[in-house]
């Protein structure tokens, strides 16, 4: 009895979950042109304004920085927006911010796809 207890505690205890620290939750992701909610707001990327992000093959005097043109969804109408990754931006009741971009820059030669990008989003506020 005790070996037919000991799979069945193995199978319940992998189906248990550990809740993710608040900066580690997962965060929408999207691509040019596709629309994902945020925490409240919908919101769509149109454009990708800048991407002088400093490639890990090259030594930078200045890391760069990357800035995408969204449209943010709201009730009371549309709102286009400039967003600078890491640079919150007042929206409605809280803050939306570029949280990160995808993928990385690796090589200065190599230039990245506008359909490669994957741009997450966070929105603090609404509460």
């Amino acid at each position: 009895m005790r070996r037919a207890l000991i799979p069945l505690i193995l199978l319940l205890s992998a189906c248990a979950t550990t809740p993710q620290p608040e900066g580690e939750r997962h965060l929408p992701a999207a691509a040019i042109g596709q629309t994902v909610m945020v925490d409240g707001p919908q919101l769509t990327v149109v454009e990708l304004l800048e991407d002088s992000r400093c490639p890990a093959d090259v030594q930078c005097v200045q890391a760069g920085r990357v800035r995408v043109r969204v449209a943010v969804h709201l009730g009371a109408g549309d709102r286009t927006l400039d967003l600078t990754l890491g640079e919150p931006v007042q929206v409605a009741d809280g803050a939306l911010e570029l949280v990160s971009v995808q993928p990385d820059r690796t090589v200065a030669a190599e230039a990245i796809a506008p359909a490669a990008y994957r741009f997450s989003f966070r929105f603090d506020g609404g509460y």
